[in-house]
């Protein structure tokens, strides 16, 4: 790759990271025209909280109060919009009055200096208004949002306590009998209401649109649906697919997503059609909304049962099913999903009739009691699959196969439902139906959000595991990217995995919490974190870290391709040794580091003068606690610059030798001649004595010393052995060999004797071969060594 390539991917990272040091300031508009914008938003967030104090006496269902809630949020999510709008100007502002300076008391200025000091104080002045009238409806907002969520939370408080005459007592039906006339009155009006405006809508506009958008609805439903699970299982089962347990929860996912949005976008074009042409009359468009609703969370309900048990398939099943048990909880998803239907679009219409109280209660009451009936087989049926598995288990016992391991989730999940069903029945005999059918319907959609966020979080693990696998095409770009090896990635896979699934977990709990009140809490968490944490005078949006992470990703991908254009392209062709390349790229790549780390904490919005006071709080950590790690530090640099051990040399450290393999910051390998490597901390080839054999001359000497009698032939002695010097061809001739007497004593000559050869690496090995060929030599001639002498002490018996 060529420098200009590198180059421009720099700039284009650059580009996309967006100058990350630097403060974002408002440059477009002037200070009028950003105040000006500021106090019309802050004008309608104060129209609003008052429309919506308004409007919270005047409501009576929890659901409404729910919107109201919703909509002072926005109040108050607008109202730190124009406090965060100001904010640039007035760091502007404040900017422009530091560079006219402190006004002593005895200093005059200029007209027009004064006169600009004069305006930029009442400019400031306007927006430090503005922007304290921003967080007071802020905080107003907020608060008129967790007081509406407390009123629904006493509103369901009430209604659950509310009692009624029991289900078995005679007099609640007789009332419910009296009642009947009347409400029948209600639902004759409904109906004509609903006849004439689709007559209406018909003559004006013709039955066209209508037809038209059923037939997009029956195409929706059945062809094109149908369609898209076959083709999702075709390619599930292919060679396309990817391999392992992706295969099977990518199939359950997809299934999930086609049978849960195509009949929800059925009902909601032939809803919207008939809208559009005013064919629904005004007191049924929010049971036209509730079957929209319904549909799709009924379609859910019986497509998440559809991937997660796949009856006709066993092989392609995720849960721990049999067959029967399979086809049995696959009928009860299909019982509670039209169960669901009826519960929302029943209990709408009979608000839009305006039927009778006693009239609504009997209602609620049947439907507690289906729900109470449906668990109730689900228990039943779950309670004859744990007793077959126990018998399963009991047989493999017997026949000394190993037995399957059970999770104690599934008792725990018997036992809580047995209990609930207990309480909802005996509720609902004692006439608190609404508390009966909140346990019911509250047990039912913890049923469903646990058995999505389990499909859910088997697809997540499965699908980062996959993208973060070495042997996958994404993987291998993040390892060509970013220099992983394998484990590191698998690690950033497992990493990822936890992540998802812990998103995934909070989204379950706000789907079991949302429903019943308590978004405030939600909302307020969720206006945090994308409005920032605010540490000290630093705020940390999840823009930033998203930013901060990419450019730690884009980074260290730069770090990567210029390490390897320096390693394989670069310094090859200059005239450095192995040693000095490797001191080159690796001071190029913690350069780099250190670089991207700096890029990275500009990206997150930590500035220069900010990373001055972390640095020196963690000096005091480093005289304290990390002086060793500094101190190889250091002498890693050290060594790297100055070179007195470099990759290739022989060294000897004490009582320990070897080759230098690799130099670090932190630590040097030295692989000795066992091939065993002795890791160094820099310290100590920095402060300690070594001997470095290779450092100015790479050379060996090989000595051979020995002893031979007096009598002996020394000049033929010395031309035997500078022959074996000469004829090895490890033996350099300059410097020559040498010859000489060290001494004579005891009646011996000691022969000192050495030659050199080209590295001390092969010193051993050559000094073998020397005394091998020396011994057959002095042999050949008739030279003898010395011998030590026997001595004998043999005592006279006699």
């Amino acid at each position: 790759m060529s420098v200009t390539h590198l180059l421009r991917i720099f700039l284009l990272c650059l580009a996309l990271t967006g100058l990350t040091a630097v403060p974002a300031v408002a440059t477009t508009g002037s200070t009028q025209g950003v105040a000006a914008d500021a106090r019309g938003q802050l004008q309608q967030v104060s129209q609003q909280l008052q429309q919506i104090r308004r409007s919270v006496g005047d409501i009576e269902s929890r659901e409404t109060l729910g919107a109201l809630s919703e909509r002072a949020l926005q109040a108050q999510r607008q109202a730190d919009l124009a406090v965060r709008m100001l904010g640039p100007e007035r760091e502007s502002l404040e900017a422009r009055i530091a560079q006219l300076g402190e006004l002593g008391d005895g200093d005059r200025e200029g007209s027009t200096v004064a006169s600009q000091r004069k305006a930029l104080a009442a400019q400031q002045l306007l927006l430090d208004d503005l922007i304290k009238q921003g967080n007071l409806l802020s905080v107003e907002a907020r608060q008129l949002a967790e007081a509406i969520e407390k009123e629904r939370v006493q509103r369901l408080g009430r209604q659950l306590s509310r009692r009624v005459a029991s289900p078995l007592s005679p007099a609640l039906w007789r009332e419910v009998i009296d009642q009947v006339p009347a409400d029948w009155r209600h639902f004759g009006v409904l109906l004509r209401q609903q006849h004439a405006a689709l007559q209406t809508a018909l003559a004006k506009h013709g039955v066209w649109s209508p037809l038209l958008a059923l037939a997009v609805a029956l195409l929706l439903f059945f062809p094109l649906r149908l369609w898209l699970r076959r083709w999702g299982r075709r390619f599930a089962a292919s060679e396309r697919a990817p391999a392992g347990r992706l295969r099977r929860t990518g199939l359950a996912v997809w299934l999930l997503l086609v049978g849960t949005l195509l009949p929800g976008l059925a009902m909601l074009v032939l809803v919207n059609s008939l809208k559009a042409i005013d064919a629904i009359a005004p007191r049924l468009i929010q049971v036209a909304d509730a079957m929209v609703q319904a549909t799709f969370l009924a379609a859910f309900i019986a497509a998440l049962s559809a991937c997660l048990l796949v009856p006709r398939r066993p092989s392609w099943r995720l849960l721990a099913l049999d067959d029967l048990a399979a086809s049995r909880m696959r009928k009860y998803a299909w019982m509670a999903a039209g169960l669901m239907w009826v519960t929302l679009v029943g209990q709408t219409l009979n608000r839009a009739a305006r039927t009778s109280q006693i009239t609504g209660v009997a209602l609620d009451g049947l439907l507690a009691l289906c729900y109470i009936a449906l668990i109730m087989a689900m228990l039943l049926s779950l309670t004859r699959l744990y007793r077959r598995q126990q018998l399963a288990d009991a047989q493999a016992t017997a026949d000394n196969a190993p037995a399957r391991r059970r999770g104690g989730w599934a008792v725990l999940v018997r036992v809580f439902g047995h209990l609930t069903v207990m309480a909802a029945l005996l509720a609902t005999l004692l006439g608190w139906i609404n508390l009966a059918m909140f346990a019911a319907q509250q047990m039912i959609w913890l049923g469903v959000v646990g058995m999505a966020l389990l499909l859910l979080l088997k697809f997540a693990d499965d699908l980062c595991l996959r993208v973060f696998a070495s042997d996958s095409r994404s993987g291998q770009a993040i390892m060509l990217a970013t220099g992983l090896g394998s484990a590191k990635l698998e690690q950033g896979g497992v990493l990822a995995s936890a992540l998802v699934r812990l998103c995934l977990v909070l989204l379950a709990v706000g789907a079991i919490t949302l429903p019943q009140g308590n978004s405030a809490v939600m909302w307020g968490w969720l206006d945090t974190l994308r409005n920032g944490i605010t540490i000290g005078e630093t705020v940390l949006r999840p823009w930033a870290f998203v930013r901060a992470l990419l450019v730690l990703v884009v980074g260290l991908g730069i770090i990567q391709l210029l390490q390897r254009w320096l390693v394989e392209t670069y310094l090859p062709k200059t005239a450095m040794d192995a040693g000095g390349r490797n001191s080159v790229s690796t001071v190029a790549r913690y350069l780099g580091l250190a670089i991207v780390a700096l890029w990275t904490l500009a990206a997150l919005g930590l500035g220069f003068e900010k990373l001055a006071l972390v640095v020196s709080a963690l000096s005091v950590g480093i005289g304290f606690g990390l002086q060793a790690i500094t101190q190889n530090f250091v002498s890693g640099l050290i060594l790297l610059a100055e070179r007195p051990v470099k990759i290739g040399d022989w060294v000897r450290i004490g009582d320990q030798e070897g080759d230098v393999r690799r130099i670090s910051v932190r630590s040097t390998e030295i692989e000795s001649g066992d091939k065993s490597t002795l890791i160094v901390p820099n310290s100590e080839l920095i402060t300690k004595t070594i001997r470095n054999m290779t450092l100015s001359n790479p050379q060996g000497r090989v000595q051979i010393k020995f002893q031979v009698p007096l009598s002996t032939d020394v000049a033929r002695l010395r031309q035997v052995l500078l022959d074996l010097y000469a004829a090895h061809p490890g033996v350099q001739e300059s410097p020559p060999p040498a010859f000489y007497i060290d001494g004579i004593e005891g009646g011996m000559i000691t022969i000192n004797s050495h030659g050199h050869v080209g590295s001390p690496r092969n010193v051993y090995a050559v000094r073998s071969e020397l005394l091998f060929e020396l011994l057959v030599a002095l042999q050949a001639a008739g030279i003898a060594l010395a011998t030590p002498a026997d001595v004998h002490l043999v005592s006279d018996s006699r």
